[in-house]
C-alpha cells in the first residue's frame, strides 16, 4: 500500500511564496508520474502542475511562470515551489501519484493540504 504526505501548505500574503512537498512511501513500486492538484471552495478539482518520468512537466495557465514543479526520485518526493501567490491560489492542494506495482498502474492521492493567500 502506498500513502503520499504532503506538507508545507499554510497562510501566506499576497505576493508571497510556499513550497510543498510530497512524499510517497511503501515498496515495491516504481512511480510513473506525480503531481499537484487545487480545489477551491464551490470548484471542481484542478490539474495545477504534472511531472513525469524523465522530467517532463506540464503546469495550468493560471500558474505558468509562477509556480515550479520538481521531483527527487532517490526520495521519491515531489516539490511545488509557488511564487507570486495570489488571493485566487487559495485552495487545498492535493499530491497525486500514478504508480507502476506488479505491472498494474495505481493511480494515489494525497489527503491535501490548506493554502490560503491573504489580500
Amino acid at each position: 500500500q502506498l500513502q503520499l504526505v504532503e506538507s508545507g501548505g499554510g497562510l501566506v500574503q499576497a505576493g508571497g511564496s510556499l513550497r510543498l512537498s510530497c512524499a510517497a512511501s511503501g515498496s515495491g513500486f516504481s512511480i510513473r508520474a506525480m503531481g499537484w492538484y487545487r480545489q477551491a471552495p464551490g470548484k471542481q478539482r484542478e490539474l495545477v502542475a504534472r511531472i513525469i518520468t524523465g522530467g517532463s512537466t506540464n503546469y495550468a495557465d493560471s500558474v505558468q511562470d509562477r509556480f515550479t514543479i520538481s521531483r527527487d526520485s532517490a526520495k521519491n518526493t515531489v516539490y511545488l515551489q509557488m511564487n507570486g501567490l495570489n488571493p485566487e491560489d487559495t485552495a487545498i492542494y492535493y499530491c497525486d501519484a500514478d504508480v507502476l506495482f506488479r505491472s498494474v498502474t495505481f493511480h494515489y492521492w494525497g489527503q491535501g493540504t490548506q493554502v490560503t493567500v491573504s489580500s
